[in-house]
């Protein structure tokens, strides 16, 4: 197989050294000389070129490459869900077994979606419907594949539920969306994708949203379907950890055609391509010691000094029940959190989705209601009025989890990255878009791209966009929400090296969300781990990760997926046993947990 280079100029593509397939292995899926083709105010462009790929049964097949690569287009093509007439396959085929997909129409293609071939979709607040219940969504598609009766159905989905490790499963078919976390959402997500136990999954950045543990479990859960139905599954991700645990067969992708494809052990111990090296280069591995030196003690001087304080911390969510809509039970969102952030430091927040790391972050950005003390820069942000407290918010911006959710669709690009800057009277107009222009350069765009809408940008561009609109304002505390999990690793690096850039600048001081273990040993000063919305261990990078001491820790570290096929785990780390729900009747006293220091200013939590 070739393949030509943005010039023009045919190269070779390395293929894999796996067995040709024989009348016995036909594959389960085939696609030959694959092109899609989106229109644009210029004509129409290829996006994804000449792409031929197999898929045998029972395999997984890993397509990695940086945003816009064209790997999300070729799911989408797959799937027969590209938004025409603006995106098309301009010429190839796509089979099913020994149907060709493009040459269905919709109503037999419904048949096909989520019975024989399903998709889990990168962002679920866009893909799941927002006025309608989580069981509901869950149920339709059960019932609309097979003969089972609406209690049937249901029963179904709560095991979908359970089998993703999601707490109060039943409860949780009364929800709605924007009542779950991201990871929680992601989850639901996969839940539906695999409640049909579908020949063929295709999961577009599946585990993105979910923290260490929780990916470990859902990525054995594709394994656990793999060994009992023999599904297929092509999974689409920048993480190379997960691509070394799970991959057979990897393919790489670049600027919308495949440059490599090989065994996963080939790939990483031999790779061919220049642009391959470079990705296995960028991924962050636990243990490399590429953070920064200088690590401080955890209890630093409650004083003006800090850029932040946190002191004893609650964040509680009022849940009405009953036919008069009394308060029958509340979330115990954050119970008696406390630290400070100094200036020039990053603060990392880690534990799993819904222990209450975002909550946190909403609370000092003054977007949630709480009580107890924060203090930024010296004031109090509770005995502050409207115009101070609009003074305060310049100093503190946030990086949100969900970049499309955060950006205004009507709106360009460029304008909404200069939109602090107007909202706070900053600069002239000609100096507020060449200062817009500077910042999409130093987050990896163009200056041309300011013109462009939101929906026009891959997942991992839109986020970066969201990063220069944070540190348009030059702020003194950046709150990062995940703030690199979209992006590919080579990206994910770049970013990672400007916020330290940054850093070391300004002064800028980072309170940095993630689940990723190994970015968060790269970038941080201190960590802090959360569970069920408290601290349950906080010292230095080096003394959590070198010698974690609470069993939480540990397990969160033991999960990480390591980027080399030669330490494949045959089953990934799972807790003893479900996390219980932060959710309390009114009256019952929420979980205690006590730090208390066991050396060097290192914190664990005990039971209080």
């Amino acid at each position: 197989m070739s393949g030509r280079t943005e010039g023009g100029v045919p190269e070779q593509i390395p293929r894999s050294a796996a067995p040709a397939m024989t009348r016995e292995t036909k594959p389960i899926l085939d696609i030959a000389n694959l092109c899609v083709s989106v229109r644009g105010e210029d004509g129409e462009r290829e996006v994804v070129s000449d792409l031929s790929l197999t898929l045998a049964r029972g395999e997984t097949l890993c397509i990695a490459g940086e945003s816009g690569s064209g790997k999300s287009m070729t799911a989408l093509a797959i799937m027969q869900l590209l938004s025409q007439p603006a995106a098309r396959i301009s010429s190839g085929t796509v089979r099913l077994g020994d149907t060709d997909l493009t040459t269905l129409d919709e109503r037999r293609m419904r048949r096909i979606r989520g019975n024989r071939i399903a998709m889990i979709f990168q962002e679920p607040m866009t893909s799941l419907n927002p006025v309608l219940s989580i069981g509901r969504q869950l149920t339709e598609s059960i019932e609309a594949h097979t003969s089972l009766s609406q209690a049937q159905a249901r029963r179904r989905a709560i095991e979908a539920l359970k089998a993703v490790r999601i707490s109060e499963a039943e409860s949780r078919l009364r929800q709605f969306p924007h009542e779950l976390s991201g990871g929680m959402r992601q989850r639901v997500m996969i839940a539906m994708a695999l409640a049909l136990e579908p020949d063929v999954l295709i999961a577009d950045e599946p585990t993105t949203a979910l923290d260490v543990t929780v990916q470990g479990e859902v990525l054995e859960l594709l394994r656990d379907l793999q060994r009992q139905h023999g599904t297929s599954v092509i999974l689409i991700t920048h993480d190379m950890g997960v691509v070394a645990e799970m991959a057979d067969r990897v393919i790489i992708m670049r600027h919308g055609r495949m440059v490599e494809e090989g065994r996963t052990a080939d790939i990483f111990a031999r790779p061919q391509a220049d642009y391959t090296r470079e990705l296995l280069a960028a991924v962050p591995r636990i243990g490399s010691g590429v953070g920064r030196q200088e690590s401080r003690d955890v209890e630093t001087a409650t004083t003006p000094a800090n850029v932040a304080m946190v002191h004893d911390l609650h964040v509680r969510f009022d849940l009405h029940g009953g036919f008069f809509g009394r308060v029958t039970r509340r979330v115990h969102a954050v119970e008696g959190v406390s630290f400070s952030i100094a200036p020039n430091e990053t603060l990392a927040l880690v534990g799993e989705s819904g222990c209450g790391k975002s909550t946190t972050a909403k609370a000092l950005a003054g977007l949630v209601p709480y009580s107890g003390d924060i203090v930024i820069g010296g004031r109090n942000l509770s005995g502050l009025g409207r115009d101070e407290r609009k003074a305060v918010r310049r100093d503190v911006q946030m990086i949100f989890q969900d970049p499309y959710a955060s950006l205004d669709p009507r709106m360009r690009v460029g304008d909404l990255v200069a939109e602090p800057l107007l909202i706070h009277g900053i600069a002239s107009k000609q100096e507020r878009s060449e200062r817009v222009a500077s910042l999409f350069e130093r987050v990896g765009l163009s200056a041309d791209q300011m013109e462009l809408y939101p929906h026009e940008f891959s997942g991992g561009q839109r986020q970066r966009v969201c990063i220069a609109r944070a540190l348009a304002l030059r702020p003194k505390l950046i709150i990062a929400d995940e703030s690199v999990s979209a992006l590919d690793v080579s990206v994910q690096a770049r970013v990672l090296d400007l916020l330290k850039e940054l850093q070391r600048e300004f002064g800028v001081a980072y309170l940095f969300i993630s689940h990723d273990m190994a970015v968060v040993e790269n970038i941080s000063d201190r960590v802090a781990v959360m569970y069920l919305g408290q601290i349950v261990e906080m010292g230095t990078r080096d003394q959590v990760f070198s010698n974690p001491r609470h069993p939480y820790t540990r397990r969160l570290i033991e999960a990480v997926p390591v980027p080399d096929p030669g330490k494949r785990r045959s089953r990934f780390a799972r807790l003893d046993q479900e996390i219980p729900s932060a959710t309390r009747r009114i009256g019952e006293a929420p979980l205690k947990l006590a730090l208390r220091d066991v050396g060097n200013g290192h914190l664990v939590a005990a039971e209080g």
